[in-house]
């Protein structure tokens, strides 16, 4: 169902089954898939690219421009996967020449005033509660999840399955399956409940508790400690993750408490 009291440009491509609510703005260059709603007052700006089924709620911004200086007007894009759902007032902006798009995967759920700044890439199953934001260029792996009010500096990576305690400040890269608090932001242990939740076995559990144990519990120095998990841990996809996501990691990791 289109309201009459919608503005949609001629330009817009809009799926099967797409409802959009009185007052709500869908400028030309948008593709929404099939089923989704669209709320009253959101406004979807040029680039957007919205899957199948998802909502986005009143007095949303979709695709605005970034928020960014070196931004001059290129032609880049905001994609959102199917069954996301965006709440209140919640802004996301669109890519820069830095990476040309700003991506969001599938089943994800932006609570009300949320912010995803240009470039960043967020995974599938990403919740991020009210009032947190990203900067530019940060990469939120599957299955993280923000606390309220917690604030991501740009260009940091947080690994897959990590939970972030409200009101954080996330400087450095967090690695993943894990809980990270305090201020500074540290390590505070797995994030038991959530790899239960989601078919891990205890004997899983069991060896990632073993690994970042090594990592930030035995004394040893952070290329010591990688040594250690290399050759006294057979290699998982698991260990594997944690050892490249550790490596490769341009602005180094939390530490321990």
């Amino acid at each position: 169902m289109i309201s009459s009291l919608a503005h949609i440009d001629p330009g817009a491509r809009l799926g099967d089954g797409v409802t959009v609510e009185p007052f709500a703005v869908v400028h030309g260059d948008v593709v929404i898939g099939d089923g989704t709603w669209i709320g009253s007052g959101a406004v979807i700006y040029d680039g957007a690219r919205i899957g199948k089924n998802c909502r986005i709620f009143n007095g949303a911004s979709i695709s605005a421009i970034p928020q960014d200086l070196k931004f001059s007007g290129e032609e880049t894009t905001l994609e959102i996967g199917d069954n996301t759902t965006v709440r209140e007032f919640a802004t996301l902006n669109r890519g820069t020449r830095a990476r040309g798009m700003t991506t969001i995967g599938k089943n994800c759920l932006l609570m009300a005033y949320v912010h995803v700044a240009h470039d960043c890439q967020l995974g599938n199953n990403v919740i991020m509660v009210a009032l947190s934001g990203i900067a530019g260029e940060v990469v939120l792996g599957d299955w993280v999840t923000m606390g309220g009010g917690s604030m991501v500096h740009q260009f940091v990576h947080i690994g897959a399955h990590t939970i972030i305690g409200g009101g954080s400040k996330v400087r450095i890269d967090v690695p993943p399956y894990i809980k990270a608090d305090r201020d500074p932001l540290a390590y505070m242990g797995l994030n038991t409940v959530g790899l239960e939740r989601r078919g891990f076995s205890k004997e899983k559990i069991n060896e990632l508790h073993e690994i970042y144990r090594a990592y930030y519990n035995m004394g040893m120095t952070g290329s010591r400690a990688l040594e250690y998990i290399e050759a006294g841990f057979a290699a998982t996809p698991e260990r594997d993750h944690i050892l490249s996501f550790i490596k490769n990691s341009a602005r180094g990791v939390i530490r321990g408490r």
